[in-house]
């Protein structure tokens, strides 16, 4: 039986599939103020550990409409431009394929849009590679909630493992007590929800602590 080893920042990488207005639109498993909350988190989660991060368009530019990332993603990473394709398996194209090469790593963490299409199709083709794949559920999103779990299913049926955008970043960095976990309060301050409601009362108290000693 195959063991799955844990996430660790010098393990795997993350690539984001298609996280664009238009594509966005018509995504109805979740609501695209979530959907980009999520990404931005995943993204900034990405950032602060040094996680080699790939960014893809789907028609983008060059066609009736200009549809690039979501602001909240591309801002993360000004310098690193997204492949741009034409069809919707990122996998068939070759400059994808080769920025995954690149990064060394075996384990590949992916979110996308439509979870039903782009990323499934880019997901099965992955693991058919012999990668190691890792979806993060709530930074995806299909045209309706039946679409979304469908391709959930479809991925996890093909060996995929499913994940959330603060399971990664709790198994990429477990240890509170590591240097790097303090780079991630701002990001679960700003992306947690309630989580980062937590977080603000328990830096509340340390402040409280640190005052009163």
């Amino acid at each position: 039986m195959h063991t799955i080893n844990n996430l660790r920042t010098d393990n795997c990488a993350i690539a984001f599939i298609d996280h664009q207005p238009f594509v966005a639109f018509p995504v109805a498993s979740i609501s695209q103020a979530d959907l980009v909350n999520n990404v931005a988190g995943l993204a900034k989660v990405a950032r602060a550990l040094q996680v080699p991060t790939i960014l893809t368009t789907i028609s983008a530019s060059g066609g009736p409409l200009n549809d690039p990332l979501f602001n909240q993603l591309s801002s993360v990473f000004p310098h690193l431009a997204p492949i741009d394709r034409s069809n919707t398996n990122a996998w068939s194209d070759p400059d994808f394929v080769s920025a995954v090469e690149a990064t060394g790593r075996k384990k590949l963490v992916m979110c996308g849009l439509w979870t039903e299409v782009c990323l499934v199709q880019t997901v099965v083709s992955a693991i058919d590679a012999g990668y190691e794949v890792y979806f993060v559920a709530d930074c995806s999103g299909g045209v309706s909630p039946e679409a979304h779990e469908e391709g959930k299913r479809r991925m996890i049926q093909a060996g995929a493992i499913p994940m959330t955008w603060m399971s990664v970043m709790a198994e990429l960095c477990p240890d509170n007590r590591a240097p790097e976990f303090q780079s991630l309060y701002s990001v679960v301050l700003e992306h947690g929800g309630g989580v980062g409601v937590a977080v603000q009362y328990v830096m509340a108290q340390l402040k409280s602590e640190a005052a009163a000693s």
